[in-house]
């Protein structure tokens, strides 16, 4: 994993760190702005734009790859890393390419209005009935090949990271909706 940090230097870090409590550590509530891009500067989400997101660390909403850089930033740290394919989405697994019957998927191929073709996105159901996303990776006269790795799987990742607001673990929220 390759990584540049911007915005606040280790030593500056470190004095920062005596200064206040509210370091990035593991159950951290974190308020963030946040880029992703592919390598070749393709931005893929960012929320820059908008509201900034919130999320403890290690609640499950961010990837760990993700979490580990932002351990010991504080408010108004800035961050721009390269996060490695096997430690964002992960390395693309052949066995996640499943090889289908076409006649399964008749119904889905007679739709005139979304027309089905390598690179299609079709959706499937799991047992507990939550949607499982797949992309046609290839289609005969006889198959129909999908992939369920995740888009990103495979690919490096730059993360840009502006850090907002950081809560300690020991200080619970409360979300009141009106």
């Amino acid at each position: 994993m390759v990584m540049v940090r911007l915005g606040t230097l280790p030593s500056q870090r470190d004095s920062m760190k005596s200064e206040s409590e509210n370091i990035i550590q593991e159950g951290s509530r974190v308020s963030l702005h946040f880029a992703l891009s592919l390598v070749s500067g393709e931005e893929v989400d960012s929320n820059f734009s908008g509201p900034a997101a919130s999320f403890r660390l290690g609640d499950g909403n961010m990837l760990p790859g993700f979490e580990e850089c932002l351990i010991g930033l504080c408010p108004g740290s800035e961050l721009e890393v390269t996060i490695a394919a096997e430690h964002a989405f992960g390395e693309v697994n052949d066995r996640n390419k499943q090889t289908f019957p076409l006649e399964k998927f008749q119904h889905v191929l007679e739709d005139d209005s979304m027309p089905t073709e390598v690179g299609s996105v079709v959706s499937f159901k799991d047992a507990g009935g939550f949607d499982i996303p797949g992309v046609v990776a290839a289609l005969n006269d006889k198959t129909i090949v999908i992939d369920f790795n995740h888009p990103l799987a495979g690919k490096d990742i730059v993360f840009k990271a502006a850090i907002r607001a950081v809560m300690p673990p020991s200080v619970d929220v409360i979300e009141v909706k009106l």
